[in-house]
C-alpha cells in the first residue's frame, strides 16, 4: 500500500443525553444553565436538546469535509438501537446519523440532485 493512499471512513453522528453534566465544562458562561435539565422529568427535553445541536455539528462537519474536498454520504434509515447497542452500549449516547466520507469514483458519484427555490422552500414572515 502507498503512503499516499486515502482510506474512506464513516463517521457516527451521536449525542449524549447525559451532556448536562458536562455543560460546567463546556458552557461555563452560564452556570446555571443545566439546572435546566436536571432530574428523569426532564429527559425529554435533554433529548431533543441533545438530538439538535448534533445535527448541527454533523451539517458543519460535512460542510467542513466538503470544503476540503471530500465527498460526503450521510446515511440515516437503518436499525438505530443495533448502532446504539454495538457502539454506545451501556452509555447515554445515542446515534443521530452515519456519513461516509472520502473520495467517490467520479463515474458513480451522483450529480447534485435538484433544490427547490427559495420561495417553494422558505417563508418570509
Amino acid at each position: 500500500m502507498a503512503a499516499s493512499a486515502v482510506w474512506p471512513v464513516v463517521a457516527i453522528i451521536a449525542y449524549n443525553t447525559d451532556f448536562h453534566q458536562l455543560l460546567h465544562k463546556t458552557f461555563p458562561h452560564n452556570p446555571g444553565f443545566a439546572a435546566t435539565f436536571e432530574g428523569n422529568e426532564k429527559f425529554e427535553s435533554r433529548e431533543r436538546f441533545a438530538f439538535r445541536n448534533s445535527s448541527l455539528q454533523g451539517a458543519y462537519l460535512i460542510m467542513a469535509a466538503r470544503a476540503i474536498g471530500l465527498d460526503c454520504g450521510p446515511m440515516s434509515g437503518f436499525d438505530n438501537r443495533l448502532v446504539d447497542e454495538i457502539f454506545f452500549g451501556g452509555t447515554y449516547i445515542k446515534l443521530n446519523f452515519l456519513c461516509a466520507l472520502g473520495y467517490g469514483d467520479p463515474s458513480n458519484v451522483m450529480e447534485r440532485l435538484p433544490r427547490l427555490t427559495f420561495a417553494q422552500a422558505c417563508q418570509c414572515l
